[in-house]
């Protein structure tokens, strides 16, 4: 059987369908990479739990949303 890579969603094997992973995978990529802060502008903004951000480059700590600052 050829195995397929799915980034990390492939930590779940052969459970739970290509839908639902591909659909995790998609979130997992937004909430993990770097997000504009809305106060200085710049990517630097890091996703420290669901709905609270910090930016590294101004120290805010602000809310937005669970996955995305938008």
């Amino acid at each position: 059987m050829a195995t397929k890579i799915l980034k990390s969603a492939g930590r779940f094997g052969a459970r739970y369908g290509k839908r639902l992973k591909s659909k995790l995978l998609s979130v997992e990529t937004l909430q993990k990479k770097k997000q504009v802060c809305p106060y200085c502008m710049r990517p630097a903004a890091k996703r420290l739990a669901p709905g609270i951000w910090l930016c590294k480059k101004c120290n805010m700590k602000f809310t937005g949303n669970a996955y995305t600052v938008k």
